[in-house]
């Protein structure tokens, strides 16, 4: 499998806190099924101060550290970018790694607040595409006004916005509510793909293999298949030398 969306580099943001803990990540990841992962860490003006720099850099002592323990996890890196205003400085500063591409357009991983969808996403939504970036929502389920409105989702979806599951809100680890809004969406037909969103080894490791499984029980194989495989292997393509199961 392949995870798009993880937080194995470590000492970065509110991921993994240490090389020790970054290199267990990764054994569990390759336990799992995992052979390929980009790393994602926040950009959060305020928060998270991450550029490009500071993440290609982190991601290259990451990979010598893998390379130096004979664990056969191939990673890149883009970054989860919280929405704000600021997206617009930081993508004219070319601060903003991308994930890959959908359909000729660069892909940016997009974190909404977890309460609510703030007033001007549309606006913005539509000022990327004109850009040529499509917006991959991340972990729609977990925003508190998607879990009581699911539906709210498609108009981002209509302008060309793609979302991706958290693996954990499907196995039910984030709550009843995140876990109804994620079943509805696979149902519906509205997720692009599904990822890990790992942040440590304990309540957060990086897991899909039970997730897929859900879907395959909840939708069939074929749809598992799709989210958890061959849509992150079509993202990544131009990544990874080779994006394989």
């Amino acid at each position: 499998m392949i995870d798009i969306h993880c937080h194995l580099l470590p000492g970065i943001d509110d991921g993994a806190s240490s090389l020790e803990q970054s290199l267990h990540m990764a054994r569990l990841a390759v336990e799992e099924g995992i052979t390929h992962a980009v790393l994602t860490p926040h950009i959060c003006p305020g928060r998270w101060e991450n550029t490009t720099a500071i993440i290609a850099s982190a991601t290259e002592t990451f990979r010598h550290a893998l390379a130096g323990e004979g664990i056969p996890l191939q990673v890149e890196y883009a970054a989860e970018v919280r929405i704000s205003d600021q997206i617009f400085s930081l993508l004219a500063a070319d601060d903003i790694p991308f994930l890959g591409e959908w359909e000729g357009y660069r892909v940016m991983l997009l974190e909404f607040p977890h309460t609510h969808i703030l007033p001007g996403t549309d606006k913005l939504v539509d000022w990327l595409i004109r850009q040529g970036i499509r917006p991959l929502i991340a972990h729609p389920e977990r925003n508190r006004e998607l879990m009581q409105k699911p539906d709210k989702l498609r108009p981002l979806l209509d302008k060309g916005c793609l979302a991706q599951l958290t693996c954990a809100s499907i196995t039910g680890r984030f709550g009843a509510d995140a876990r109804a809004a994620a079943e509805y969406y696979i149902r519906e037909n509205l997720i692009t793909l599904i990822a890990s969103d790992a942040h440590n080894t304990s309540t957060r490791p990086p897991a899909m293999a039970a997730a897929r499984e859900a879907i395959g029980e909840l939708v069939g194989e074929d749809v598992a298949t799709r989210l958890a495989i061959e849509a992150p292997a079509r993202l990544v393509s131009a990544r990874f030398a080779t994006a394989e199961a």
